[in-house]
């Protein structure tokens, strides 16, 4: 089953970096070295056995915006699963981004009138601190309003922090058929390891496809998933049963919301984010400065015990337990057993 993605946006918006951190492992350092898409980039990723994102970065220059609107315009706009419009948040040409947004929108009604429509309010770094809630704000009050009646979501990002992150799990999440079934799976791995959450990863994205359901302890009024308590600032060391205890890089996190008096973790609303760009700036130190493959990796820590490990050959899953006596062998025990499950629900093997 192939889902067709649309990246569109202006020239320099930062597409190519945002698919860059996100489908090729490249750190954000490295995307300042990226080139310009010159037409239209077309990428297959495998998710969860049988459903691939067939993905097309759509180059922003007037010249091709102006074909995929007229000559092109049945071609790009025909079969669409999702449509991802990027917006520079210090753009200096908001008329004609604006215009070329509705012209999409007016195309993507013609041709694919069931299509999801995210909107991503990229470069939000550039903004000063104290200014990025009320100005993401505005924008999207302004992107709602140019969009017609059409319903859209509107994300702020930055190749800089896990909102990125953020953004696409959620966009990911809406392609997946079973997202649902996979959740009361985890959830009953969860309770099979007296565990506080499951999270289950895309491997080679480490976006987070599902999670285990809200334990008891937690607000009823919450989202209906828990959630890593926050990591360490910094964090000891990450011990990865392939290679040597490594640090990781810190980044400086943003003020985050309170969490409901009723949860005795205090969880960070951001842990999801963190650990996918955590995980992945450790995949990429693992290889570049040790010359180690990730497999799997265990963290024993004060507040929580975590193990995450392969699940199925597209999928990694992450257990995370606050009581002090579970042992880390328990918990890579119960993700050996659940294997077969999985790859029942998703179709695919850890072995070829």
């Amino acid at each position: 089953m192939k889902k067709k993605v649309l990246l569109m946006g202006a020239s320099g918006s930062g597409k190519t970096s945002m698919r860059s951190l996100i489908f090729s492992n490249n750190p954000a350092s490295l995307t300042a070295r990226l080139g310009a898409t010159i037409d239209v980039e077309q990428n297959h990723v495998r998710f969860l056995g049988d459903l691939i994102l067939n993905l097309w970065d759509c180059g922003g220059q007037d010249a091709f915006m102006d074909s995929y609107l007229s000559t092109q315009r049945a071609t790009i706009f025909s079969h669409v699963g999702v449509l991802i419009y990027v917006f520079d948040a210090e753009s200096r040409e908001r008329a004609k981004d604006l215009e070329y947004y509705r012209d999409c929108l007016d195309a993507l009604r013609r041709y694919s009138s069931e299509a999801r429509v995210f909107l991503l309010v990229h470069k939000m770094d550039l903004v000063r601190e104290g200014e990025r809630k009320g100005e993401l704000e505005r924008k999207r009050r302004e992107l709602v309003k140019e969009s017609s009646g059409m319903g859209v979501t509107v994300f702020g990002t930055s190749i800089y922090d896990e909102s990125l992150y953020k953004a696409w799990s959620r966009i990911v999440h809406t392609l997946i058929p079973n997202a649902a079934v996979l959740s009361r799976h985890l959830t009953t791995l969860a309770e099979a390891c007296s565990a506080t959450e499951v999270i289950l990863f895309e491997r080679t994205t480490f976006l987070v496809i599902a999670t285990s359901a809200s334990p008891p302890s937690a607000s009823a009024s919450s989202p209906p998933t828990v959630s890593l308590p926050p990591l360490p600032s910094p964090p000891r060391s990450l011990k990865s049963p392939t290679s040597p205890s490594f640090s990781l890089p810190q980044t400086d996190p943003e003020p985050e919301p309170e969490e409901p008096e009723d949860d005795p973790h205090q969880m960070s609303p951001t842990r999801y984010e963190r650990t996918s760009e955590l995980i992945k700036a450790f995949k990429y130190s693992c290889s570049r400065f040790l010359r180690q493959d990730f497999h799997a990796l265990e963290m024993e820590l004060a507040e929580f015990t975590a193990v995450l490990d392969e699940l199925t050959k597209n999928t990694y899953v992450m257990i995370v337990a606050h009581d002090p006596t579970i042992e880390t062998a328990a918990l890579r025990l119960n993700i050996r057993l659940a294997r077969r499950k999985f790859e029942e629900l998703q179709g695919d093997s850890l072995v070829s």
